[in-house]
């Protein structure tokens, strides 16, 4: 049964990296298109043959970044859709529509997002969450050293930003998002500071367009996992892509967090909603139309997820908030920072 929520009550998960642009209103992350969807581009960079499937185009070489060159539809800069007028509820929401509405939202919003939480980002940090925990300090990769030639994709990757600090430490990283406007996001940042461009695909994180074990690692900053309705499948085909040994290192927002409000003052202190409420939370626009799909899973969840995929769970990770850190993004405060946990970072192992 539909479950209609009040835009200032709605418990909302992920955050991408952090929140979105309109950051007290809805959550943010990223994923891909469903195969059976048609594509507004192609993806703009295949990698090489040994690691893309053979439906792969093959080789090619980036596109350069030229905003003025990509055709958004009209919808993608808000024009004949209002994201603030759409309804916010709990309802079921399927592979495809949750596919669709992440990579429409993320392409009408990735301009505002980059420019709003670049200076966070960075170009090329690697942070997990919004609090602040760098991969060069904790290594849930592993010693920055053994990266020296490893092939690691990131999933969900934005403007490929972990996949920049990657690559500075002599990876050769592979970024794939759902959204083309996020990874010419990644050119942009490339071609300005003069870098080697990363390499992109524009695909959906629960059908990855490579060959079984074409990587060593792989990596998720708050990116895909909560906007794929079937991340069983999405921790399955991680599993097939990884090489014997690979880790495969996500971050989401704790899932606790789903019972209370997103709301970094004291009513994001007080449970509104049951944790073990697995609807998705979905907004749509006044045709029903999902514009933004986030699903949740519980810790037992993921933990069965990873496991039935083949992966063996090393560790997990429950950043506490910094002293010192005063900053607010979106549901992330040091007022609710102080009292529940806003980050989950699993770390797994594929073995045999």
């Amino acid at each position: 049964m539909d479950q209609a929520i009040s835009s200032d009550s709605a418990p909302r998960g992920c955050h991408g990296t952090g929140p979105t642009p309109d950051a007290t209103a809805r959550p943010g992350s990223r994923t891909g298109p469903a195969p059976q969807q048609q594509r507004f581009r192609k993806p703009i960079a295949y990698v090489t043959d040994s690691m893309t499937h053979s439906t792969a185009p093959g080789p090619a070489e980036p596109r350069d970044y030229d905003p003025s060159g990509y055709d958004v539809p009209a919808a993608y800069h808000g024009e004949g859709e209002d994201d603030d007028g759409d309804e916010a509820l709990r309802r079921e929401a399927g592979e495809q529509e949750s596919s669709r509405a992440s990579r429409h939202w993320w392409d009408r919003n990735a301009d505002d997002y980059q420019d709003e939480h670049g200076e966070f980002l960075g170009d090329d940090r690697f942070t997990w969450c919004p609090e602040g925990v760098d991969e060069g300090e904790v290594r849930l990769l592993g010693d920055p050293a053994g990266l020296k030639g490893a092939a690691v994709l990131e999933i969900g990757s934005g403007a490929a930003q972990c996949s920049r600090w990657l690559a500075a430490q002599g990876a050769r990283p592979v970024a794939l998002d759902i959204s083309y406007r996020q990874l010419q996001h990644s050119r942009r940042i490339d071609l300005g500071r003069g870098l080697e461009p990363v390499a992109v695909v524009q695909a959906d994180a629960a059908v990855l367009p490579f060959a079984d074990g074409a990587f060593d690692h792989a990596c998720s900053a708050y990116g895909a996992v909560p906007f794929s309705a079937d991340t069983g499948r999405l921790m399955r085909e991680v599993h097939r892509v990884l090489r014997p040994g690979g880790r495969w290192v996500f971050s989401v927002t704790h899932p606790i967090r789903w019972a209370f409000p997103d709301e970094p003052g004291v009513e994001g202190l007080t449970a509104t909603s049951s944790y073990f409420d697995r609807t998705p939370y979905v907004e749509q626009d006044e045709q029903g139309v999902a514009t933004y799909v986030e699903h949740h899973r519980t810790i037992g969840d993921r933990v069965r997820e990873l496991v039935a995929a083949g992966f063996t769970l090393l560790d997990l990770v429950e950043p506490e908030w910094p002293e010192g850190l005063e900053q607010e993004w979106g549901g992330w405060s040091p007022l609710r920072g102080e009292h529940i946990p806003g980050t989950a970072i699993f770390v797994a192992r594929r073995d045999g």
